[in-house]
């Protein structure tokens, strides 16, 4: 072997060990130990999008956003978040439906523009605000230290009109499928699809609609086209001419991701946002039913081949109860299916379980709930969800008007509530709880001491089952007892990280 060559073997070595060059150590190889259990470490970057608000020129919104501190980050990084602006000039997108098209065919480079809100540090929320009917919908980035558990708040209050009321959604991450139990295009609602598109390229989004009898034809909403950094709603009564009491809504993006979510509105009982299910799955949780609430509706569907049959239970603060007159749901292939299950917490909370009776189907579901009578209702909208995991948070909290609830549906569990500390001064606060199996808590959730402003509440399960989580805010307004509500997913802010060890066998090979 010449010099030449040597020196060619010792430089990519050394090229190898400087980048870090690695490979999984297979089980079983020889001279190789067992291979060790994936490393959780936080996320590097986390991007969440925020729909348009209203159209109302009443509407009144404000946006929260909290990072809880997360052990193993570094000290550095940012978030920030900003108005989602067309930079594309070839792309028009699809104006059938959507309310702002005509935003959609601005050309030129994407609009510096102020952001709405900028996290100072993790550990206390950070507030903005916007009025009328102009407020765009929202992109947000959040890098190294501000972004594991990254969490933004959107709340509006309307004070007339279709959809008057307390509205609220949290920001989401961009998916490429979404499941919405619980839409409609009856008459007296005005239900939008809110597409939101992140990214430098354009989306290309199918919309199928599943009433009572099925699929419902329409090749309007079929490959709609969302811009680069821009949001569409698509009004779904553009879609179909069939009046719907309940609709399920399938988001499906055929190229790149969007953010999706469901605005529904009532032209008497008030509106708010509709959150997409956790995906397809046999058993679901629905959590944090208000105690309080006048009438409950139960929108199921399975976008499968099979029927599916499912056991229906309330987990009160005293145990699992199976509502009189509802003890199971048929839910048949492909159809939405829909029952009222009335004032089924009789004053107490409550989250409602759907299990199969006999062979798992997947299913999605979503709760609609009404609080008040008459010319005061108001609606709010709980889909199923997934449980809390390692954390879950929510940004938006006072020292009224918060409501946590906590159901621990198989096992009994034991829960850390942190209080952060207030957005205009405070000090962090921590309580545990014992959630028995079978229940559902409204606890008494810590207020940090000496709170301004507002504050987020962190969720964290410390032993036990799983643990679903939502909450309520709620804010009465000439009698009207707005409210709205948010389930308590894991926030995913961390990672499983396959462990690695540097094998520079590898460049041999």
């Amino acid at each position: 072997m010449n010099r030449t060559t040597l020196s060619l073997i010792a430089g990519t070595a050394a090229l190898a060990a400087i980048t870090g060059v690695a490979s999984l150590t297979a089980p079983g190889a020889s001279g190789a130990d067992t291979a060790r259990a994936a490393a959780e470490l936080p996320v590097e970057r986390t991007t969440l999008l925020c729909p348009q608000p209203s159209t109302s020129d009443l509407a009144e919104t404000s946006y929260t956003s909290f990072t809880p501190v997360t052990k193993g980050t570094g000290s550095d990084g940012k978030a920030e978040l900003q108005a989602a602006t067309a930079q594309s000039d070839d792309t028009t997108g699809d104006d059938t439906g959507g309310k702002d098209a005509k935003d959609k065919k601005s050309k030129g480079k994407k609009t510096a523009t102020k952001p709405v809100l900028t996290p100072k540090e993790p550990g206390t929320p950070v507030t903005g605000d916007a009025s009328g009917s102009e407020t765009p919908a929202l992109v947000g980035t959040a890098e190294g230290k501000f972004a594991p558990g990254w969490s933004v708040q959107e709340t509006t209050e309307v004070a007339a009109g279709t959809g008057r009321g307390l509205q609220g959604v949290n920001c989401t991450a961009p998916d490429t499928e979404f499941w919405f139990p619980g839409a409609s295009t009856d008459s007296g609602r005005t239900d939008y699809v809110h597409l939101t598109n992140p990214d430098d390229s354009a989306a290309v989004v199918d919309i199928e609609l599943y009433g009572k009898d099925g699929a419902i034809a329409s090749d309007v909403g079929e490959g709609i086209t969302v811009a680069p950094h821009s949001s569409d709603p698509v009004l779904l009564s553009t879609l179909t001419d069939e009046k719907q009491t309940d609709l399920t809504v399938h988001v499906n993006v055929r190229s790149g991701r969007v953010g999706a979510a469901v605005q529904a509105l009532d032209d008497k009982a008030g509106g708010d946002w509709l959150a997409a299910s956790t995906d397809p799955q046999g058993s679901l949780v629905l959590p944090g039913i208000p105690k309080d609430a006048t009438s409950v509706r139960l929108i199921a569907f399975t976008p499968g081949d099979a029927d599916a049959d499912l056991k229906v239970r309330l987990a009160s603060p005293s145990g699992l109860i199976t509502p009189a007159g509802n003890e199971t749901l048929h839910v048949k292939a492909g159809m939405t299916t829909a029952v009222d299950l009335g004032a089924v917490t009789r004053g107490e909370a409550g989250s409602l379980v759907l299990t199969p009776t006999d062979d798992s189907v997947p299913v999605v579901a979503a709760l609609r709930v009404v609080r008040g009578k008459g010319a005061k209702q108001e609606t709010a909208f709980i889909p199923a969800t997934s449980p809390v995991g390692t954390r879950a948070t929510s940004a938006d909290n006072s020292g009224k008007g918060s409501t946590l609830s906590l159901a621990a549906p198989t096992r009994t569990a034991r829960v850390k509530v942190t209080a952060s500390a207030g957005s205009e001064g405070g000090t962090a606060v921590s309580k545990t709880y014992t959630i028995k199996a079978g229940t559902t808590q409204d606890i008494d959730a810590p207020v940090p001491s000496g709170l301004k402003g507002t504050y987020a509440l962190t969720v964290e399960p410390l032993s036990g089952g799983p643990v679903y989580a939502a909450r309520t805010l709620a804010a009465t307004e000439e009698g009207v007892p707005g409210f709205t509500v948010q389930t308590l997913p894991d926030d995913r802010g961390m990672v499983a990280v396959p462990q690695a060890d540097q094998d520079l066998s590898v460049l041999q090979k």
